[in-house]
């Protein structure tokens, strides 16, 4: 141990290393994050995602305060056990129709990607929206890029406070009136607002606005493109939906490269002599991008395909008198072979591109047809467990069956029912049951067979349940009888 002014040196640790050749680099294995300070940029791709965000966010906030039937149009009424979708009663037990639209969805998902890369995350991923938005609220009060940069590195002070406070105020009310909607769509949203202004809402209800609300301002208000980078699952395993065939936001460097300023009065000839290619090295696409990477190094998980960097270079070869693309939409077989924009779209319609597309269409409309065609109510039958069979008057055997009629239509409906299966059953309870519009029933139910009509053991029967009304529904529902020995 040595000693210095101070006192003594603690001894530290040697880790012995190889030697390297001249040639090896060190890389370090953690660097900290820094902040991405992205410039705002306009352009038709800007304009197309700024659509998207309006229609995406109408949809969202307005659907929940639309009326249908007297009742909210969207309702997921978890409490009651029935969705309400504009005309459409379900229940749990329609949970098919959930299944095959999540099908669909990630089918779509894998058919856009194929063709398009990442057009789900530059334009409609939520995450790509709200952080848009809050964006364009940080830009509104604390200004662009460099106006941002200088208010972070100013020390605190009554006017950066008011700036940072008010930037976070606004973030927040956008959280919590998106957690808001959220929930308005599981409770009545008029009655939720009317609980809001009277200070009763419920502890759940009160968590879940909290809760989404503070998701909304945390993912895009502080986590941003960490989101997209690291907790997104969809980055890691795009690339099994991509190949050379795929439109990307591509660099073309065969015409970029080499980069370098130069005077904007230098002729094509004049910067080519000059070992330059049409890249100004201006720093413009990395200065606009979301998740702050630079395209001009190839393709990259990272990038969400906005084409914010697209628009920010067209825009400065139109300063420069060059022409427009040098970054563009194209995929890696269009830039390495030169293939013009007709050749490359031929080349959209590839196998896996053709698979998605079939199943698609085939999981889509058998998903039509089965709600076009399904029936106006839904039955369950169980089995009295109290009594699984018993001889009543005049030796008939008895079984006891519980059902539960689902109206699914918006009108009461009255229902007559039947049982099939073992000669001279019949139902010796109530065989109309009314059940109001868009509830359910349960019905207790006996039915009774002669002493010798089957042998001992189980036998299987079924429950006809009709409508009275017209158009008229049948619903068959299997069950067994049991039979005393």
């Amino acid at each position: 141990m040595s000693l210095n002014a101070t006192g003594p040196i603690k001894p530290h640790r040697v880790i012995p290393i190889l030697a390297v050749d001249d040639s090896s680099t060190v890389v370090s294995l953690y660097q900290a994050d820094k902040k991405i300070y992205a410039r705002s940029v306009t352009g038709w791709f800007s304009h197309w995602r700024w659509a998207m965000v309006w229609a995406t966010q109408l949809v969202f906030y307005g659907l929940p305060w639309l009326s249908m039937n007297d009742r909210q149009a969207m309702l997921f009424d978890l409490a009651a056990r029935r969705f309400y979708i504009f005309n459409l009663v379900l229940y749990p037990q329609d949970l098919i129709y959930l299944t095959g639209l999540l099908v669909i969805s990630a089918l779509s998902l894998f058919l856009f990607t194929a063709i398009a890369g990442r057009l789900w995350c530059g334009y409609t991923c939520p995450q790509t929206v709200y952080t848009e938005i809050f964006m364009w609220v940080e830009r509104k009060i604390e200004g662009d890029r460099i106006a941002r940069m200088r208010l972070d590195k100013a020390p605190w002070g009554v006017a950066k406070l008011a700036r940072k406070g008010a930037k976070h105020a606004a973030w927040i009310a956008i959280g919590l009136w998106t957690g808001f909607t959220f929930v308005g769509y599981f409770t009545p949203i008029r009655e939720l607002a009317a609980e809001v202004v009277s200070f009763s809402l419920g502890p759940w209800e009160l968590f879940w606005v909290l809760f989404y609300g503070f998701a909304t301002y945390g993912n895009a208000g502080w986590m941003r493109e960490q989101v997209c980078k690291y907790m997104c699952p969809y980055a890691r395993f795009q690339s099994a939906m991509f190949d050379r065939d795929t439109l990307i936001v591509t660099y073309d460097s065969e015409r970029g490269e080499g980069r370098g300023s130069r005077p904007r009065s230098d002729t094509p000839a004049q910067y080519q002599a000059k070992g330059l290619g049409d890249c100004i090295d201006c720093g413009l696409c990395v200065q606009v991008c979301p998740t702050g990477i630079d395209i001009r190094n190839g393709l990259q998980y990272e990038c969400i395909s906005c084409s914010a960097c697209i628009d920010v270079c067209n825009g400065v070869m139109e300063k420069m008198h060059y022409a427009p693309g040098l970054i563009r939409n194209s995929t890696q077989n269009g830039i390495d072979q030169q293939l013009s924009r007709a050749t490359m779209f031929k080349r959209v319609l590839r196998p896996r591109v053709l698979l998605y597309t079939a199943v698609l269409v085939i999981v889509t409309a058998g998903l039509l047809w089965s709600l076009l065609t399904r029936d106006s109510f839904r039955v369950d039958v169980v089995r009295d467990r109290g009594a699984m069979a018993r001889m009543v008057g005049q030796g008939q055997i008895e079984n006891v069956y519980r059902l539960q009629i689902m109206n699914a239509t918006e009108h009461g409906q009255r229902y007559t029912l039947a049982v099939n299966g073992i000669p001279g059953a019949q139902i010796v309870t109530d065989t109309q049951v009314v059940v109001d519009a868009a509830a359910a029933r349960w019905v207790a139910v006996r039915v009774q067979a002669p002493p010798n009509a089957a042998t001992a053991g189980s036998h299987p029967i079924t429950f006809v349940i009709s409508t009275q009304d017209a158009p008229r529904d049948e619903v068959v529902e299997k069950s067994v009888f049991l039979v005393p020995r």
